[in-house]
């Protein structure tokens, strides 16, 4: 493994500008490499993956999280961000159209969700590591607290197959490669993943108001702040969740609060006692 480590240290040095700026028409000879570095990273890669990059900077692009950016001569920093936004969309498109043909029957809300438990951030973790690519990540923050490296490293290495190789053989390695041999749909159809929605619901239901409140916090040498979510229930605090989004704090509040069914049980109660109280307070008006 000290060869692996080897790379990561020198991974950024062969990136230069213009095979960044210019990665459609700079191709990568198979049988030319620029360092041991370069090496080291195409064998790992065609072990991982089971193909071989035209362009190899634009995957090694592809694994530098923001926290290790490289910085260009002309004083650029580039890093996997790009190629992460990118990615998004064409994991979006891919998922879609594999369910829409997978689900012929089905209406478009469940493929919605469907799609929605496939990406979410949880899963492409968990993916991305299955697959292996915690091996190629060159990150300066701790992959244990900043869980979403790996998903966005497996978004940014499907921007950059689809610069590289185009839609198709883009779609064919997500679906064959990921999808079906890691992917268990029936598993997913059971699977409850917004809490956010099953919260509310429940405060409709038993004429509770269900708020939530935020802020964020700043780690030490972290660049990215992480989001707090406290859930209320008529005014009163009942639960806390964090995550690196918004969306992601208010879930894991939900799902705390919604784990805790004696408590839940509790509101509803009290929450029946008081509109008999104002009932009858009516009524000997």
């Amino acid at each position: 493994m000290q060869h692996i480590w080897l790379w990561r240290a020198q991974l950024i040095d062969p990136i230069t500008e213009a095979s960044v700026i210019n990665f459609r028409v700079v191709p990568f000879h198979l049988r030319r490499f620029k360092s041991e570095s370069d090496r080291i990273f195409y064998r790992e890669f065609k072990a991982i993956f089971g193909f071989y990059p035209k362009n190899l900077n634009l995957y090694k692009l592809a694994f530098i999280h923001k926290s290790a950016s490289a910085v260009l001569a002309s004083g650029q920093t580039v890093n996997n961000e790009r190629l992460e936004y990118l990615g998004d969309a064409i994991i979006d498109a891919i998922i879609a159209d594999f369910l829409f043909v997978h689900y012929p029957e089905k209406r478009e809300g469940f493929l919605t969700k469907m799609r929605a438990k496939i990406v979410s951030r949880t899963n492409l973790n968990q993916l991305s590591v299955q697959i292996g690519i915690q091996r190629l990540v060159v990150s300066q923050t701790s992959s244990s607290a900043h869980r979403h490296i790996f998903g966005d490293a497996l978004e940014a290495l499907i921007g950059a197959m689809y610069l590289d190789q185009g839609y198709n053989r883009t779609r064919k390695f997500l679906t064959r490669k990921i999808l079906r041999r890691f992917v268990d749909l029936n598993a997913l159809e059971l699977l409850e993943t917004d809490f956010k929605s099953r919260i509310i619901e429940w405060g409709q239901k038993q004429r509770r108001s269900v708020t939530f409140d935020y802020h964020e916090e700043h780690e030490l040498h972290e660049t990215s702040p992480i989001f707090y979510a406290s859930l209320f229930i008529e005014g009163v605090q009942v639960g806390e969740g964090q995550g690196y989004s918004k969306k992601e704090a208010e879930q894991n509040a939900a799902m705390v609060v919604l784990s805790n069914e004696d408590e839940l049980a509790a509101l509803a109660q009290s929450g029946t006692e008081e509109s008999s109280m104002t009932s009858v307070d009516t009524l000997a008006r």
